[in-house]
């Protein structure tokens, strides 16, 4: 039996705020298109308060925010980043050019082509999100993209050093300091000042995740994201505070940001639900966490491991966080989340901050049929082919032929056709099939 001892806000109710920012993002983009960048400055300037001459940051305005870091900090962002960058370099070499010889004289190969060029967005809002410059700069870098393009709000008005320093150090070949719609906008539309750009990575509110949505299609983009989600899926071989505040720790990103208990002890579910209360009276952070907990914490109570599992599998959350006594038997049965967090030792700020692997990771259930953003989602697997002999153009295109004159299509046997009487030497009538 699955036992819900707290429920969140329903689907219904999402998707009436979900309306709200589809017609606002509609019409911004639009105007972006339309007045370029006189529009991108009145937003700025409305939102922002930032307005400056030009929004992006020169050779030596970097240097100078760079050296505002500091020595610690710039040390551990270069610490997070060797973490990063080993495994996505890791990850790069698993995909690997491929060339076969099918049939003699006939190559068939596939090639791994970097995105020409990628806008880098790093959302700022209440916090400035270092970590996520080297999740999207730093990945693009060793894909071995040639443009990275990056951009991040004003933070109290002005750039901000650590993020500048986060973006530059990761590899971004154009720094801009400009965020919300008016970002993404300018990046993907193009502006007299911003060259537009292939493709568009990064979280952000629902604005801007909305207008990468909107503009899917015209650009490339890493995946649908939504608020930051997670779940702990935990028994009694952990205790109620680890998950209160493993919980607590992801509720703080935003006012509706998911938080989940899946549990088959009913004493851990509700000495969690205390332990919530104990530390919202005293988390910072406490306004936005209470919030979140609020209205989209849930605590589920199963019988078994199996409805423990299916229960997981069913939210596909973007941070599950496993604790249990059978941590290897989740990692073998999962299916669908964004990532994977096993063991007590373990916790989603590690994944977040710097244990190496990405945190862009999919929402609201996009775990079904996506992973997240990683080196991959940079590279283009494009294939070629090649004949090679004589023998080999008769063959295949004598099934060719056949095949196109199957479905009706002429024009393409035509085109095998020619190949049989150039080399193949067969005598075949225009618009004939092969023997």
């Amino acid at each position: 039996m699955i036992e819900y001892l707290k429920r969140g806000r329903t689907e219904h109710e999402r998707k009436d705020d979900d309306r709200k920012v589809r017609d606002v993002v509609e019409a911004t983009l639009a105007d972006i298109e339309a007045r370029g960048d006189a529009v991108v400055r009145e937003l700025s300037e409305r939102f922002d308060n930032y307005a400056p001459e030009a929004f992006r940051l020169s050779e030596a305005d970097i240097e100078a925010l760079v050296a505002k870091v500091a020595p610690r900090d710039l040390d551990d962002i270069r610490f997070a980043q060797d973490q990063i960058r080993r495994f996505a370099e890791v990850q790069r070499a698993s995909m690997t050019d491929v060339e076969v010889e099918t049939l003699p004289g006939v190559i068939l190969g596939h090639k791994h082509i970097p995105v020409a060029s990628v806008g880098c967005y790093v959302p700022g809002g209440k916090f400035p999100m270092v970590a996520s410059a080297h999740m999207s700069v730093l990945t693009a870098s060793v894909a071995g993209v040639p443009r990275i393009a990056a951009a991040t709000p004003p933070f109290h008005g002005e750039p901000n050093p650590a993020v500048v320093a986060a973006m530059h150090l990761g590899g971004a070949h154009e720094i801009y300091v400009l965020g919300g719609i008016q970002a993404i906008g300018a990046l993907a539309l193009g502006t007299e000042t911003i060259a537009p750009v292939d493709m568009l990575v990064g979280p952000g509110n629902a604005f801007v995740a909305e207008a990468k949505r909107q503009l899917f299609g015209r650009v490339g983009i890493d995946l649908f994201a939504g608020p930051t989600e997670t779940m702990v899926v935990a028994d009694e071989t952990v205790d109620a505070e680890m998950c209160a505040t493993d919980l607590l720790g992801q509720a703080e990103h935003g006012y509706n940001s998911p938080a989940v208990l899946v549990t088959n002890s009913r004493r851990l579910a509700e000495q969690t639900l205390a332990h919530i209360d104990r530390i919202l009276a005293i988390l910072p952070t406490a306004e936005t966490a209470a919030a979140s907990w609020r209205d989209y914490g849930q605590v589920i109570v199963c019988d078994t491991y199996e409805e423990m599992l299916s229960v997981a599998n069913e939210i596909a959350s973007e941070h599950v966080q496993i604790m249990t006594d059978r941590d290897d038997w989740f990692l073998e049965h999962m299916q669908s989340y964004g990532a994977l967090f096993l063991g007590p030792r373990t916790n989603v700020a590690n994944g977040d901050k710097v244990i190496g692997t990405n945190h862009t990771l999919p929402t609201q259930k996009a775990g079904r049929y996506t992973g997240g953003l990683w080196v991959g989602k940079f590279l283009k697997t494009h294939t070629y082919q090649k004949v090679v002999t004589d023998e080999a153009a008769a063959v295949i295109g004598a099934y060719c032929s056949r095949l196109c004159m199957l479905e009706g299509f002429v024009g393409h046997a035509e085109q095998a056709n020619l190949r049989l009487r150039r080399y193949g030497g067969v005598n075949l009538p225009y618009g004939a099939a092969a023997e």
